[in-house]
């Protein structure tokens, strides 16, 4: 069909997903929210890019995840498809698109797909997520689960707390991870959880493990790109490790481009656009 386009060599679909689960072979995820930040993540290589409603924190400042719209979601998510060619683009169902009912459910992740270009969906919970999440995959639209720590829960947590310490509370993680499985989950992200744990349910799965948190031995590793870059304010958690502080280059460049400014350095006669000698010719002889 014409309007069907080439995919570029390598992109990831649910196949390369499965299939690198099966050879053991490490993938990496990392959000991003507009299309300069995605395409120069994909572009890095990345398999997977997480819109992920971490916008709230890192792009629109809120205090947590709960306010963020499905329509700041859908945005993002536009602007993040243009950008990327290989990585598949996973979007998050933000808090409050899911929970009424699964017809609702339903048109909401259709609608991050069909206008936002996502090619996954990924929303929060265990066992109470199981039905929903068996409906969405019946209806063709591939879903990542997400248990652990899950963020829009905060107020029922009570904060960001690391997630089935106690036998019970592990042996219930597992359970909802192997629920969502059977239910046609192709990836479960699990995040603050103890590393032990997080091990056990990668070996015990079938799917994709995504762990943030969570140790080394899931499936995949993903990350919030602010907090890889140095972009984000206040306290970071002990999984972040940052690989650079674009933040102090950021600072650094403004203020040597405002002080260039104010020295009048900046800008010079190469930086600007001058008349033309005949211009300048035809003002003289007026």
């Amino acid at each position: 069909m014409a309007y069907l386009q080439p995919d570029k060599e390598g992109k990831v679909y649910l196949p390369a997903i499965r299939a690198a689960k099966e050879r053991g072979e490490k993938l990496v995820c990392l959000t991003a929210y507009d299309y300069p930040t995605a395409r120069i993540v994909d572009e890095a290589g990345v398999d997977m890019i997480l819109v992920g409603d971490s916008i709230g924190n890192v792009i629109h400042g809120y205090g947590n995840t709960i306010p963020v719209s499905i329509e700041e979601i859908l945005s993002a998510c536009i602007a993040v498809k243009r950008g990327t060619e290989r990585a598949m683009v996973v979007c998050d169902m933000p808090f409050g698109t899911y929970h009424v009912n699964e017809d609702e459910s339903v048109r909401n992740a259709l609608r991050l797909m069909k206008y936002g270009g996502a090619e996954a969906v990924k929303l929060e919970g265990g066992r109470n997520r199981v039905d929903l999440v068996r409906r969405l995959v019946n209806e063709e639209i591939p879903v990542v689960a997400h248990i652990g720590l899950t963020p829009q829960s905060v107020y029922k947590m009570g904060g960001y707390r690391v997630q089935g310490r106690t036998a019970e509370q592990a042996k219930r993680l597992i359970e909802d991870a192997k629920l969502l499985e059977e239910a046609g989950a192709f990836a479960i992200v699990l995040e603050l959880v103890p590393r032990e744990l997080a091990a056990m349910i990668s070996k015990e799965l079938k799917i994709s493990t995504i762990g943030i948190g969570a140790g080394a031995d899931c499936d995949i590793q993903v990350l919030v790109l602010h907090d890889l870059l140095g972009l984000t304010f206040g306290r970071q958690p002990r999984f972040v490790r940052q690989y650079a502080n674009l933040r102090e280059i950021m600072t650094d460049a403004i203020r040597s481009w405002s002080n260039d400014v104010k020295s009048s350095e900046y800008p010079n006669e190469h930086e600007s656009y001058g008349l033309t000698d005949e211009t300048k010719k035809e003002m003289a002889a007026q």
